[in-house]
């Protein structure tokens, strides 16, 4: 990702070795390492939250790894380690595209490959709401997330500016909080509710979006990102669902379609270039290249991926193992002993397996 090559990968620096002074750091190689494996993981996670809870742990370490070491890395040189879009100028300051469009591109391969969950969808179409065991632990999850993401775009400036650090920082937390009321007030005008779930989403799309122009708009701008993340987030949700794609916990539309909507608005409010400012399209234009390719170069790879492991190493859990928790037939223990008692049901089933009785 990071190493000498040419504009499409770089081919030096594996496992540290080599001379690194052509990306200009001021701050100690190994430190870099470790930030920015961080990045590389979150890409990964992003695939299992849209394919959780009906795909094998197995599998998951495979693709882990392939994405990982051969899909990310290649959009990461073309945009930070000096590629192609780096030389025309394309603009990703923390990862909208690198690292959420990516794992949002391959989640949707890997949704489209798997297929959904059991009773997710009725035979005329419809769609089962099948909600999270516990909201409070997803609120936590998001705030969690929320206080990481100063980490993760402020130390993307590799410095210790004050100025521009607290720059980054205003417009993430702004970004963050206007995606929150942004799917909030859309949840509620077209649920007749103000939805949590979608709220919380709402305050992750918003950080998705901004995190590719953190450090080149204005907060004012920030607040109107975070805002449209979070109106958008809501509809992308209900399309993927309308389209039978059983995404659990919204990951495609935060992380793929809010990463390509933060990218490409950096093409529109970024302070220098930025078609609001005067800029004209160049980067506008710039920005939309760098969103379809990075589309391009993910997703047809990912497809083929999941499609290999499918045929190879098996892809999903059976039906049984599904309805019974990955859990216990994953890893041999209940996620929540102190609240399930599985094992009257697992005696209900043995007994009715062989009865033809629908579960």
């Amino acid at each position: 990702m990071f190493g000498v090559g040419n504009l499409f990968v770089g081919w030096s620096g594996f496992a540290l070795a080599g001379n690194f002074s052509h990306l200009g750091l001021g701050l100690p190689l190994p430190l870099f390492l470790f930030f920015q494996t961080v990045f590389a993981a979150t890409a990964a996670t992003i695939v299992s939250g849209a394919m959780a809870e009906r795909t094998k742990y197995s599998s998951y370490l495979i693709y882990s790894g392939v994405i990982s070491a051969l899909i990310y890395p290649v959009v990461g040189h073309w945009i930070w380690g000096g590629g192609w879009l780096s030389e025309i100028g394309f603009i990703d300051f923390a990862g909208s595209t690198v690292v959420h469009s990516v794992g949002g591109w391959a989640a949707l391969a890997g949704v489209m490959v798997l297929g959904p969950r059991i009773g997710k969808y009725e035979e005329d179409g419809a769609s089962k709401i099948m909600h999270g065991h516990n909201m409070l632990a997803a609120a936590l999850g998001v705030f969690i997330l929320w206080f990481g993401w100063f980490g993760f775009n402020c130390g993307s400036t590799l410095a210790a500016d004050g100025p521009a650090i607290g720059h980054v920082a205003v417009t993430t937390n702004l970004a963050a909080a206007a995606g929150a009321v942004g799917a909030m007030i859309t949840s509620w005008f077209l649920q007749g509710k103000a939805d949590v779930g979608m709220t919380l989403n709402g305050a992750l799309a918003g950080l998705v979006a901004i995190t590719a122009g953190t450090a080149a708009v204005s907060p004012v701008f920030a607040v109107l990102i975070g805002l449209l993340a979070g109106l958008i987030v809501v509809f992308a949700v209900g399309f993927f669902d309308w389209v039978r794609l059983d995404d659990p916990v919204g990951a495609i539309s935060v992380h793929g379609i809010c990463g390509a909507f933060g990218t490409v608005a950096v093409g529109f409010f970024a302070v220098e270039g930025g078609l609001f400012y005067g800029g004209g399209w160049t980067l506008l234009g710039v920005q939309s290249l760098g969103v379809v390719t990075t589309f391009l170069w993910t997703f047809p790879l990912a497809y083929l991926l999941f499609r290999v492991i499918k045929a190879t190493v098996g892809l999903r859990v059976s039906a049984q193992e599904e309805l019974e928790g990955l859990d216990l037939t994953e890893h041999g223990h209940s996620a929540y002993p102190e609240r399930f008692d599985y094992s009257n049901f697992l005696t209900w089933l043995k007994k009715n397996e062989d009865t033809g009785e629908e579960i």
